[in-house]
């Protein structure tokens, strides 16, 4: 199974609302896991600001709000 997320798993507990659900969820996914972690820009943005449809500036607050 893959599992793939653009939030932190200390943010979990505000996605799902309640941070003893969210530790059970992780408690049980993470269990015999490999996490990699992956760093740097998307490919569909960086695939935008090569097409010039999206600018540095912009490009930055997309990332850390998705």
């Amino acid at each position: 199974m893959l599992v793939t997320s653009n939030r932190s798993v200390a943010e979990w507990g505000g996605v799902f609302g309640d941070a003893v659900v969210a530790t059970a969820i992780l408690d049980r996914l993470l269990h015999h896991s490999h996490v990699i972690t992956i760093r740097g820009d998307s490919y569909r943005l960086r695939t935008k600001r090569r097409a010039g449809l999206v600018n540095q500036a912009s490009a930055n607050t997309e990332a850390t709000t998705n």
